[in-house]
């Protein structure tokens, strides 16, 4: 009879909890939780709440300190992995301390009873506990040990907007729930059973007696050591309640958009760098004028991943526009391209490091660019054009590659370039014409260190590592190791410049990391007199300082030295002894050795070398049309027109080719004798005025030319005039000084004078 009685009992109950499960289905819907951008040790770097205002950071199991997955399991649920859900002796014994102290002293609720809580709250009643243990044997019904543990571990309350313990560690502790100390382990262990009342930032000797409680009953199950029991009882409760950290928090507003289904988001961030450059480019700006604002990009050449992500100089600061996210921003390059032009050039077989190049105030199609300092070197080589960042010898070569080609190129290797509506590829691309930003310019110039092959820069270990071709290893390389130079050996860096001082870049490459620099204000507005060598490789050689040291970059077997000449620009051993004007050492790839560039100008340059017939009865230069009997053949090497001002006087085509017979109807070689300064002679001789002391004018005039003329004083620019134009010029010192003239077709004259 009490047999059929005691199955009758649980038939009913059995049918009973069918029902109840029936009619109230459980499941762990896991609720909204905060975002987390972190670094790559997980540290956070900025949080976002979710919609109610929650903080709550998802973290597996695994990811959670062993400490405390032992004190929670051992003090709160010690048969938390063989329990149903409700542990029997334990409801018993907490029924029975509740009614010997007429007040409810433990609620013998496990882990599991204690999550039922969390997704059903209720009353603390006989009715509420019914419902709870129903809905905790519900749970281990439905879900594994290992879900309903995890669901606790990122649900449990810590007190406020604190939910889970990896927001508690951090929000507390200011670490990570996986770096925990057996103290620290059991205090956020007990923390929940009443997390107002003993949070350890505001009740910090509460906090440390329950915690000992904790440690107390460890020592007794034995689950730690004692010595690890008696060092944690000794450490002291010091927590804060810490401010929701904001590191990069551009990179964090970015990467929240653009994943917005993840919860969690693991940048490739390094946290140290991080906040040494942050630190660095904050206290940096302070020197500059008001609203500049600076952004700094870091990234590891060999992964490619970003390491750091400044994007803005301080995004708190509202009057430095702090919000503009300058990383991403479209701006105008610079001359930072100019390294490219130079790679993709010496790949395609125009140049080799010491081409010889024009800086004259020369015309390319009608386009007149002019460098930075307004001023003009004349014949100079590769090496020295790029190092210095010249504009003409690089408007130059990119004239013969075709703007077309070059921006091809730089599009394929994946390096942003945008042109103002309506507007196409043309020569003021090499010069900032052209809209481009600071991640894919840092992407690019990886391919410096990379064998030529630029990436794209990875802001997450799930961003895929993608490369393409930009140059050869071997370009790359003597194109790296042009930039290299001065204090930084191992340092290549390129500054950059924009149209009317709006933007100021530094980009330097070293083995390990390429680190770009970009200053400026975002909202435009000019910053005169500055430039990027001057404002922002400051700040470029402040962060490499810190960089770990390398041993530099590996030189490809393609690349060799070899003896060239100037001005043919062919090798020694394949120039004669008299063309060969002046020797230089060049780096070559595939021992391909171009001979100099044209300068694509009608009149300013002929075959070369040419041959010249003399007159050998009267000394003079003829051509076929002269009748001599006895003539000979002298071969002669040419200098660009348009650097006769700066070349040797021996070297000069007037030196060169002689006087030409006039009896000749024609003259096929220019000569430049057509165009002339006068009303000064050569080695003039001039004196101040009288008693005056007064320091002597010239009048500046020519014979001859057309368009402009360019005046320099001792090889600077003075004046660009018409040729109609009438200009003095006053002396301010004695000494001597070297006149020179250039008109737009490239012809020129110099005089020497002394001012005494």
């Amino acid at each position: 009879m009490l047999v059929n009685r005691i199955g009758w009992t649980l038939l009913i109950f059995l049918c009973a909890g069918i029902l109840f499960d029936h009619l109230y289905p459980v499941t762990l819907n896991k609720q909204q939780f905060a975002k987390v951008i972190t670094a790559e040790d997980g540290s956070p770097l900025r949080s976002f709440a979710d919609k109610e205002g929650v903080w709550r950071y998802a973290i597996e199991i695994k990811k959670v300190s062993p400490l405390y997955m032992q004190a929670l399991i051992e003090y709160e649920d010690r048969w938390f992995w063989y329990h149903p859900g409700i542990n029997p002796v334990s409801i018993i014994r907490a029924l029975v301390q509740n009614v010997s102290n007429n007040r409810v002293v433990s609620g013998g609720s496990t882990l599991t009873m204690q999550v039922a809580r969390l997704i059903r709250p209720h009353s603390r009643s006989i009715a509420g506990k019914t419902k709870q243990i129903a809905t905790a044997l519900q749970l281990e019904l439905h879900y594994s040990k290992q879900e309903i543990l995890s669901y606790y571990l990122n649900h449990v309350p810590f007190g406020g907007t604190i939910e889970g313990v990896q927001a508690a560690s951090y929000t507390y502790l200011g670490k990570s729930a996986l770096e925990l100390s057996h103290a620290e382990a059991a205090l956020l262990t007990v923390l929940p059973q009443a997390p107002s009342r003993n949070r350890p930032d505001r009740y910090p000797d509460r906090a440390k007696r329950v915690r000992n409680k904790v440690l107390n009953r460890l020592a007794k199950q034995a689950v730690w050591s004692n010595s690890d029991i008696d060092d944690a009882l000794q450490e002291p409760v010091i927590a804060l309640h810490n401010r929701q950290a904001i590191i990069a928090p551009l990179l964090a507003r970015r990467l929240k958009v653009e994943m917005a289904d993840k919860s969690v988001i693991k940048t490739t961030l390094n946290m140290d760098m991080q906040l040494g450059v942050a630190e660095l480019v904050k206290h940096y700006v302070n020197q500059l004028p008001e609203k500049t604002s600076a952004a700094v990009l870091m990234v590891e050449n060999k992964t490619l991943k970003v390491k750091v992500y400044v994007g803005s100089a301080d995004f708190f600061d509202a009057n430095r526009l702090g919000h503009v996210d300058m990383v991403k921003a479209i701006r105008s390059p610079g001359s930072t391209l100019k390294p490219f032009l130079y790679g993709i050039a010496i790949d395609e077989g125009l140049i080799h490091s010491e081409s010889l190049l024009i800086d004259a105030p020369i015309s390319f199609d009608g386009y007149k660019p002019q460098n930075f300092s307004r001023g003009f070197k004349g014949p100079v080589s590769v090496t020295h054009a790029l190092q210095r960042s010249l504009n003409i010898p690089a408007v130059q070569i990119l004239h013969h590659l075709t703007p077309e080609l070059l921006v091809s190129r730089l599009r394929n290797a994946g390096l942003k370039l945008q042109f103002s509506q309506y507007a196409k590829s043309n020569l003021s691309v090499i010069l900032g014409g052209v809209g481009s930003n600071l991640e894919t310019l840092v992407g690019s110039y990886t391919a410096l260190a990379n064998r030529g092959l630029a990436g794209k820069v990875r802001l997450t270990d799930n961003t895929p590592f993608q490369q393409r071709y930009l140059l050869s290893a071997g370009s790359a390389w003597i194109i790296h190791d042009i930039l290299a130079r001065d204090r930084f050996s191992q340092l290549a860096w390129k500054t950059g410049t924009s149209y009317g001082h709006r933007d100021f870049w530094s980009i330097g490459v070293t083995a390990g990391y390429t680190v770009g620099v970009w200053i400026g204000r975002p909202d435009g507005t000019p910053l005169p007199g500055h430039y990027g060598a001057e404002i922002a490789s400051p700040l470029l050689f402040l962060i490499v300082d810190g960089l770990p040291k390398n041993t530099g970059i590996k030189k490809p077997s393609s690349v060799i030295k070899q003896t060239i000449c100037w001005p043919l620009g062919k090798s020694i051993s394949e120039t004669k002894a008299n063309l060969c004007h002046e020797k230089k050492q060049a780096w070559v790839l595939n021992n391909n050795i171009p001979v100099t560039l044209p300068s694509h100008e009608k009149g300013q340059w002929e075959a070369n070398p040419i041959t010249i017939k003399i007159n050998t009865k009267t000394g003079l230069v003829i051509n076929d049309n002269c009748n001599a009997k006895v003539a000979t053949e002298k071969e002669i090497a040419l200098w660009p027109l348009a650097v006769e001002p700066w070349t040797a006087k021996h070297h000069q085509r007037k030196a060169q080719i002689g006087q030409f017979d006039t009896n000749c109807k024609l003259s096929v070689i220019n000569t430049s004798n057509d165009f002339k300064i006068v009303g000064l002679d050569n080695h003039t001789k001039l004196r101040s005025a009288g008693a005056s002391k007064k320091m002597p004018r010239v009048k500046l005039q020519t014979q001859g030319g057309q368009g402009k003329f360019y005046w320099f004083i001792n090889g600077y620019l003075k004046y660009t005039v018409t040729n109609s134009e009438t200009i003095f010029h006053l002396f301010q010192s004695t000494g001597d000084y070297q006149i020179t003239v250039i008109d737009d077709s490239g012809h020129s004259d110099s005089i020497n004078l002394s001012v005494i």
